[in-house]
């Protein structure tokens, strides 16, 4: 199967060997989520899948601070949401409406509950993996924005799942699962509110790299 991908910011451009790239270290998590937000537009998300590498250019993301109304850990640390509490660049993955997962990083110190919700990512490595995994079918290049738009198709591409990843460590250097600068320029960010979400969905906490073909929802120019 060949794919074509739709141009994009030039994101497409050969990325180094990634199997080099090494996990981002747990200090850059260790901040708010509005600055690990920023900086996480631009990066790539990794997943070792058996012999194949998984990648993609990391495009949209949504921010929830200590004491957010739409964060899980609003009502206070559960076994559910202790992984928010617990110490920054650890996966924390939740299952939503009975349909799919949903994958987000923890923020902040240890202790202090906040994370960043990976919203979308522009395929780089491993697409037709990524189609079956999704079980599409692929017809033109614009099919492909139904691939990894969007958190829950995002997660079936990457095959992440609450019982698999969740409470994994982002930052070790042996996890199949990881976030990783390849020395690319950050791209431009664009702020919104967040989206998808009732409670206080108008704070201006989701960031995308506005023009991508992968961001979610509406188009932003």
């Amino acid at each position: 199967m060949r794919i074509v991908l739709p141009k994009t910011d030039g994101f497409t451009e050969p990325i180094p060997d990634a199997r080099k790239l090494r996990p981002l270290p747990r200090s850059f998590y260790d901040r708010d989520p509005r600055r690990v937000s920023r900086d996480l537009l631009g990066k790539l998300l990794l997943r070792r899948n058996r012999d194949q590498l998984l990648t993609g250019r990391i495009v949209e993301v949504e921010a929830y601070l200590h004491g957010d109304p739409a964060a899980h850990s609003f009502t206070g640390r559960t076994m559910r949401n202790a992984v928010l509490w617990g110490p920054p660049g650890i996966s924390y993955v939740y299952f939503i409406y009975g349909n799919h997962y949903c994958f987000n990083v923890s923020c902040l110190p240890d202790g202090v509950a906040g994370g960043v919700l990976f919203r979308a990512v522009e395929p780089m490595a491993g697409i037709e993996a990524m189609v079956r995994a999704r079980h599409l079918k692929i017809e033109d290049a614009s099919d492909l924005r139904k691939l990894t738009s969007g958190p829950g198709r995002l997660a079936e591409a990457f095959g992440i799942t609450r019982q698999r990843d969740n409470g994994k460590d982002l930052t070790a250097e042996e996890s199949d699962l990881w976030i990783a600068d390849d020395g690319k320029p950050r791209p431009r960010v664009k702020v919104t509110k967040r989206i998808g979400i009732t409670k206080a969905a108008e704070r201006p906490l989701r960031y995308i790299v506005p023009g991508n073909a992968f961001v979610s929802g509406r188009k932003v120019d």
